[in-house]
């Protein structure tokens, strides 16, 4: 995996120009396409803060791009299992376990869901690239419901219906500590953690991101809920819920060591022994590319997880 970070300060000449025009003129190896994916990964920041595509420029604003690309016999398909939901001519739904990393990225160039596509789809759309097909991701440790574009044209459509927010996403989530409402609304706006690039972090003047949650069942000390993205940011669910006070189990990341204050050590272990976050991406609905037909589909929890919460049952009071 190659790293590069540009640099670059508008000048008067390239004042108002949009964003991903001024990049595409600046780094010409990079498509427009490949180039607003970075915007949108956050990936660059425009006066250290992320921005959208549209963005106008003004004279003397600082752009920092974190370029990661793959040399070319880097990337290679290979035979992995698949958990195909759904396939036609146009896409494919898989239902992704946890582990699984979507694409490559930085320090993983194998093993990955795009490795895995690529070696079973040989005709996916930008093939020769990192992503074949993927127009929305999951963290790693995030198991679910993935709709990836067999055709160009799939891929851009299905593309513009997660731009437009008419994608239906919802996943269910196992947190600490009891939530008193039963469904609440989260809009708070989510950057890069300027001390951690690796993180994402409630920032003010950060990107707008909603999720609207709903209790499912409560426990003792933990509270299962059903979240609606509204937005797709990084790490969307975790940030939100652990600025909620009210971290996912499981999440080294986010959880601010909660799963170690748990003291039935019993418990303790098993969540531990889980090696993953308790979020799965559990619905997903879409307008069908070709058709227009309202696809919607559904993935029951992992064994891991719904073991867990027997477990759970057990002990609710």
């Amino acid at each position: 995996m190659d790293h590069e970070s540009l640099t670059f300060t508008v000048d008067e000449a390239s004042a108002d120009s949009r964003l991903d025009a001024y990049l595409v003129s600046q780094i010409p190896n990079w498509s427009r396409a490949r180039l607003q994916r970075l915007i949108d990964n956050e990936d660059v920041l425009v006066n250290g803060k992320s921005a959208k595509s549209s963005y106008r420029l003004r004279v003397k604003d600082l752009i920092e791009v974190e370029l990661y690309t793959l040399p070319s016999d880097a990337f290679t398909p290979e035979d992995l299992p698949l958990d195909i939901v759904y396939e036609d001519e146009a896409i494919v739904v898989v239902n992704k376990p946890a582990g699984l990393v979507v694409h490559p990225a930085a320090g993983i160039n194998t093993g990955t869901l795009a490795n895995a596509l690529a070696f079973h789809f040989q005709n996916l759309p930008s093939a020769g690239s990192v992503r074949p097909g993927i127009v929305h991701r999951l963290d790693r440790d995030t198991s679910g419901l993935m709709v990836v574009a067999k055709t160009d044209e799939a891929m851009e459509h299905l593309a513009d219906q997660f731009r437009e927010r008419t994608v239906f996403k919802s996943y269910v989530a196992l947190v600490h500590g009891r939530l008193d409402a039963e469904t609440g609304v989260i809009d708070q706006p989510l950057a890069r953690d300027t001390s951690n690039r690796t993180r994402m972090a409630v920032v003010r003047g950060g990107r707008g991101a909603l999720s609207i949650y709903k209790v499912r069942r409560r426990y003792q000390r933990f509270t299962l809920v059903d979240i609606e993205l509204k937005t797709g940011r990084t790490h969307q669910i975790r940030v939100h819920l652990a600025w909620l006070r009210h971290p996912v189990v499981g999440d080294e990341t986010y959880g601010g060591g909660r799963d170690n204050t748990i003291q039935d050590a019993q418990l303790r272990a098993q969540i531990k022994g889980l090696g993953r976050h308790f979020l799965h991406a559990e619905k997903l609905a879409f307008d069908h590319p070709k058709t227009g037909a309202r696809l919607e589909f559904e993935a029951a929890l992992p064994m891991e997880l719904s073991g867990l919460l027997a477990v759970l049952e057990q002990h609710r009071g």
